[in-house]
């Protein structure tokens, strides 16, 4: 693998603030070697042919396709997705330990 990827040891400090991680001066420099090899495996992939591969939008087509077995073992079909009538919100929120009659309250669980 290339050292040119380039996760520094600022980059890793900056991705661990944003995920509200707290890494040793230990944990850094393995890190940044975790993430540069990530970021090498995909530049690799990326050097794929896949010109000939065809993309794949939805498993739902897969489906369709399907044959014998396979189709009775995973179903006909999907549920249709329609707009269908949902909990009644003032049963809801009579039942919530706490709320505004609008959102639940939940206590905040994370701290900066």
């Amino acid at each position: 693998m290339s050292e040119s990827v380039g996760v520094s040891i600022e980059d890793v400090k900056r991705v661990a603030e944003l995920a509200n991680l707290e890494l040793t001066a230990a944990e850094e420099p393995k890190m940044q070697r975790d993430l540069n090899a990530i970021l090498g495996h995909i530049a690799e992939l990326n050097e794929l042919d896949v010109s000939g591969v065809p993309a794949m939008a939805q498993v739902g087509e897969m489906l369709g396709e399907m044959q014998g077995l396979a189709r009775q073992e995973y179903g006909e079909s999907l549920r249709v997705d329609g707009v269908r009538p949902s909990v009644d919100r003032a049963a809801v929120m009579g039942s919530a330990p706490e709320t505004d009659g609008r959102f639940f309250k939940v206590p905040k669980v994370i701290e900066r």
